[in-house]
């Protein structure tokens, strides 16, 4: 009887060494899943970062090109590029940072691209047209790699969330991560008038 009583207790803590062991490497492939798609990320910034280098080293060459605009295109990127998250800390407040500072740099390309309009010289340069149509591919590139990403940490927060997974995951140190967020405004309202735009 004892014997017995011995091999359920043994085959009952293999059944929840194999459980754990398991779990936990469901856990670790899936943290690896989210710090692949954050590289992928960071990498679609970068190719961004780049393009927007040649594009200001383009425009520098434009005789009278309005300086604050490439001072703020120039500043945008600095700050987006010292931004530098690791995928072991993806935090609320460290995606808002970087999301900020990436948006500044958004906005600052978009103000540089409506002030080279004033600039036709600039505008018909084989140069500089190459380096606008490689834009969309670039921004195409950073929507579909955050949309991945938060694909892969919305899998990965069900399963660190969920019981008892959640139990062994915080033995481990495994916890939820923060995925990317609508921008700041975008939930408001557009008005598009029409007869402003005749004026």
């Amino acid at each position: 009887m004892k014997r017995t009583g011995l091999l359920v207790v043994l085959g009952i803590v293999a059944i929840l060494g194999f459980w754990g062991c398991n779990g936990y490497n469901g856990l670790v492939k899936q943290d690896e899943s989210v710090k692949k798609a954050w590289n992928n990320v960071q990498t679609e910034y970068q190719n961004r970062s780049d393009l927007v280098g040649n594009l200001v080293n383009t425009v520098k060459g434009a005789a009278n090109f309005e300086q604050k605009t490439l001072t703020d295109v120039i500043e945008a990127r600095a700050k987006a590029t010292s931004v530098n998250i690791n995928a072991d800390n993806l935090t609320p407040e460290n995606i808002a940072k970087f999301q900020e500072a990436q948006g500044q740099m958004t906005g600052a390309l978009s103000r540089l691209l409506a002030t080279v309009e004033a600039y036709p010289t600039l505008k018909a340069t084989d140069n500089f047209m190459e380096l606008q149509r490689k834009l969309p591919e670039i921004e195409n590139g950073i929507k579909n790699s955050r949309m991945k990403f938060n694909e892969e940490i919305n899998v990965y927060n069900t399963k660190v969330r969920s019981f008892p997974m959640n139990i062994l995951g915080g033995l481990f140190g495994f916890s939820a991560k923060e995925g990317f967020k609508a921008d700041a405004g975008a939930e408001k309202k557009v008005d598009v008038n029409f007869d402003d735009m005749k004026k």
